[in-house]
């Protein structure tokens, strides 16, 4: 063989170690080196189009589940579903809740999530807007129960709107019951300072609290107190505790029917607290009824306008409820010159972050 023929076959045999066979030459199109100036560009076409295609694939996934399959499982989601969801051997803490009122919610949220017991807690979702927000934040955990009042607005005290709102309650409490679940029913005006459940004794049907400012004896009876100057006791709505017994289930119906024979009018602006408190005077001799402490579950009227008081019995508060104030922003200033309006400095402990 001539050398320099020996030598053209050497020369391509180093310039392509893997050639292509005879048979496959028809068909052989040059191959692209990755590291050629055109491997190069496609790699960085490539990678600016996945850059691009792949995130925005991503959000309209992300759209599409939560505009779509994820609002409507909500919108679906029943009260018997999301107390089984949320509840703690047993017991359901729950609160009710319109759009205007979010802020509340999450401070109150952050004092219960300080004792460990947040995701025993289900919000009752007075609106859409309030029902996909709490969800969409932490699912799960909140439940509309048809048909929706009109709560666009922070309704005030006293106001048709506020007895609309409110007067539900017994029958959301109701429903829980009959499900088989012990519950705690609180105000989101309200924050908690220490555990309440240990305050729960006995196996009572009914626990509430004392709306009257007036300072008790540590030592005081549980029994419902006597009746004042309208012929009825003084009891809070807003802080209950319910276990699932017919006594309980008994004072829940009564408060419905007494709701329902006091209606709210132009004339007389009731709420639902008369009510509650005419259902428990009527039922009394029926139920077995609980009246905690004052020193742990203070009025409004007493912890925020009794300093003396408040010193006497320090260390013993356990839920500060807001009360004997009317007004949004005022609630507000009242728990910041307390130190109590938790959401400007630890808003990241509510399972709700920044809303």
């Amino acid at each position: 063989m001539p050398s320099s023929l020996h030598q053209r076959q050497q020369q391509q045999l180093l310039a392509d170690p893997y050639p292509i066979s005879p048979r496959s030459t028809s068909g052989y199109q040059r191959s692209i080196s990755p590291f050629s100036r055109t491997g190069l560009l496609i790699f960085l076409s490539l990678m600016v189009v996945l850059g691009v295609l792949f995130p925005w694939m991503d959000m309209m996934e992300s759209f599409i589940s939560a505009g779509g399959s994820s609002l409507s499982k909500w919108r679906d989601y029943t009260l018997a579903q999301a107390v089984s969801f949320v509840a703690k051997n047993g017991t359901v803490i729950v609160c009710a809740v319109s759009q205007p009122y979010l802020p509340f919610l999450n401070n109150w949220l952050i004092s219960i999530s300080r004792q460990k017991h947040q995701e025993q807690v289900l919000v009752i979702a007075e609106d859409y807007a309030t029902l996909y927000k709490v969800n969409q934040k932490w699912p799960g955990h909140a439940v509309l129960i048809p048909p929706v009042p009109d709560t666009q607005t922070a309704h005030k005290f006293g106001s048709q709107g506020f007895f609309n709102f409110t007067s539900r309650r017994p029958r959301h409490l109701l429903q829980i019951l009959e499900l088989g679940y012990t519950v705690m029913y609180n105000d989101v005006d309200m924050v908690w300072l220490a555990d309440p459940f240990p305050y729960l004794q006995g196996y009572h049907d009914v626990y509430f609290t004392d709306d009257m400012a007036a300072v008790k004896p540590l030592n005081h009876s549980h029994d419902l107190p006597p009746p004042g100057k309208k012929g009825r006791t003084y009891i809070c709505s807003c802080m209950i505790f319910l276990r699932p017994t017919s006594g309980a289930k008994l004072v829940m119906k009564k408060w419905i029917e007494e709701l329902q024979d006091q209606p709210w009018s132009k004339i007389k602006k009731s709420n639902d607290q008369p009510a509650f408190n005419w259902a428990l005077n009527k039922t009394a001799g029926q139920v077995d009824l609980y009246l905690l402490p004052q020193a742990a579950f203070p009025t409004g009227g007493l912890y925020f306008k009794n300093k003396t008081w408040v010193e006497e019995t320090k260390g013993m508060h356990v839920i500060i409820h807001n009360n004997y104030i009317t007004g949004f922003e005022k609630k507000i200033k009242r728990f910041r010159d307390f130190g109590l309006w938790l959401v400007d400095d630890y808003v990241l402990e509510s399972p709700l972050g920044r809303i």
